[in-house]
């Protein structure tokens, strides 16, 4: 019996080695200090488990936004460039992409800040992550349910989007609207040679949308490319199909935005991509990283897992294998829902640097009165 406790004794009591010194202790935030979400979501680096993805996707983030501001290297010239979307003039290219779920939700918002604040430098979205931006300032999308029956919606002529609940009203303000333009551009591609791509066209429709609620229209504005390499999946993709029946002809190069994008990757001096979800807009980005052996900073937020060889799910790691991740690079994958986390995540980093830099130049303008 003596000899069979001290077996058990040596499995369960197994002297541990001590930790290297420095390693982290993990610690959850401490209310008794005041509700302080600051302090709260800073709190998320020790907490362990997404909490620690959180933090250090912050941490990533804040990286490449303090790279951004570091001045061009003296050698770097890019004046010869003459599309003004795609000329560097930050010393990391900041590449965001975003699937259509994005524009539907609130995060739509939050997308826009970045845009209207100048603090990414180039955009990848999918159809709907476009279409979905311009019909809301045409018509609203309303808050729903899960578990209203697809059946009962149909007779009704609503969409349900997850919880969301779009009108199919809106789709018809939307041909409405961008009927006259698709003839428009198809006048321009006739009389004065213009070459339309998804991106140019998508510029056309954002300062025509003429509305400071969209995306689209701060990225026209100020001149930040939006690409939609699978523009014709959608409703947009819809209106162009009844547009062609009525006045066939008018041509979306996909090539040229494919040189443009792959272009402005390869000329950056450093670059850094969030992706918020999967599929197209991921691997679009990924894949222009490429042309340039990686990008030096990522961070990837979606609920996708690994195990089913998607690439939506692959880690970081896998990207790095292919060279669209540097090899000494840190990059940071988040498993969880955007709708939630995203604009945590954005009010940790991109709002709270360009808060503070307001803030600084405020000072310094006090000071030189």
């Amino acid at each position: 019996m003596e000899g069979e406790k001290d077996i058990a004794k040596e499995a369960v009591l197994v002297r541990s080695q001590e930790m290297p010194q420095g390693t982290p202790i993990v610690k959850g935030y401490d209310f008794n200090n005041g509700l302080d979400y600051h302090g709260l979501l800073q709190s998320f680096r020790y907490s362990g488990f997404q909490a620690t993805s959180f933090g250090c996707a912050v941490e990533e983030i804040n990286k490449m936004l303090a790279k951004r501001e570091e001045p061009l290297p003296s050698n770097f010239s890019d004046d010869l460039e003459e599309d003004e979307f795609i000329k560097i003039v930050n010393n990391c290219t900041v590449f965001l992409g975003y699937t259509s779920n994005m524009s539907s939700c609130g995060v739509r918002e939050t997308i826009r800040y970045l845009v209207e604040h100048r603090l990414v430098d180039a955009l990848v979205t999918t159809a709907g992550g476009v279409e979905e931006d311009l019909i809301k300032c045409l018509a609203p999308t309303y808050l729903g349910d899960w578990h209203l029956p697809g059946k009962e919606l149909r007779s009704k002529g609503l969409n349900r989007i997850g919880n969301l609940i779009v009108p199919n009203d809106n789709y018809c303000l939307f041909e409405d609207w961008v009927m006259p333009r698709l003839d428009k551009m198809l006048e321009e591609q006739r009389t004065q040679g213009v070459v339309w791509s998804p991106s140019t066209m998508i510029a056309r429709l954002g300062s025509e949308v003429n509305d400071p609620s969209s995306i689209a229209y701060w990225a026209a504005k100020n001149k930040i490319p939006m690409f939609s390499p699978a523009l014709t999946d959608g409703s947009l993709g819809d209106m162009m199909y009844f547009h062609g029946i009525k006045s066939p002809g008018l041509v979306l190069d996909i090539n040229s935005d494919l040189r443009r994008l792959n272009q402005f990757a390869k000329k950056s001096v450093n670059t850094g991509m969030v992706i918020v979800g999967g599929g197209v807009v991921k691997h679009h980005i990924c894949n222009a990283n490429l042309m340039r052996n990686g990008a030096n900073y990522s961070v990837f937020l979606n609920s996708a897992s690994e195990w089913d060889g998607s690439d939506s799910g692959a880690r970081p790691d896998e990207a790095v294998s292919w060279g669209k991740i540097k090899l000494d690079a840190n990059p940071v994958k988040i498993y969880g829902e955007a709708s939630f986390v995203f604009p945590l995540l954005a009010a940790e980093t991109f709002v709270r640097h360009h808060n503070n830099k307001t803030q600084d130049k405020g000072q310094d303008n006090g000071q030189n009165k």
